[in-house]
């Protein structure tokens, strides 16, 4: 669709023509919900960190990197990789093992594949006094046993996978590393 033209005269010597654009939270509608057309949705908050820790698992991440709280939707399109977990409310959280604050918002989103998660959306971490997106993370190297993180503009960090552990990971790591 078009714009519309609409004219509006100033005085009696000018005319000027505006655009009326569409609005852009139709297109953002629209483009949702062909992002999850053949989703599996899961509710309620037990049935959603089940998902969430399911998916975590299957892609190789710890269970420990996306620590959202108070989930009430989760889905994922298996054919695009697309999947968002919705929480009541925004959440911020401190690893200690990274000595990082991240930002969640009421939806992350993101693209998935093994041992990768891309084009990430509504997560921001705490550089100096600024809050950086979050795009994507991935593990390059299972054996480096690194997670990295990269910004819209590929700037990025790695950290321990261990930092994003949860105890009983940890635990389980120890004790395989012990062996």
């Amino acid at each position: 669709m078009n714009p519309t033209p609409s004219l509006a005269v100033i005085n009696t010597s000018s005319i000027i023509i505006h655009f009326v654009s569409y609005p852009k939270m139709a297109s953002t509608i629209r483009s949702q919900e062909d992002q999850r057309a053949g989703a599996e949705i899961v509710y309620g908050s037990e049935a959603c960190f089940n998902h969430s820790i399911s998916l975590l698992e299957e892609l190789g991440f710890p269970k420990g990197v996306l620590p959202l709280q108070d989930l009430v939707e989760c889905g994922r399109v298996r054919e695009t990789g697309f999947v968002w977990m919705k929480q009541k409310a925004p959440y911020e959280h401190f690893f200690t093992g990274t000595n990082t604050r991240v930002s969640y918002s009421m939806e992350v989103t993101a693209y998935v594949e093994k041992f990768k998660m891309k084009k990430m959306t509504g997560i921001k971490s705490k550089q100096v006094f600024l809050w950086v997106p979050i795009t994507e993370m991935s593990i390059d190297d299972p054996a480096s046993q690194k997670i990295h993180f990269k910004t819209p503009v590929g700037i990025g960090k790695a950290f321990p996978l261990v930092a994003f552990m949860t105890e009983e990971e940890k635990q389980k790591y120890l004790e395989e590393a012990r062996k």
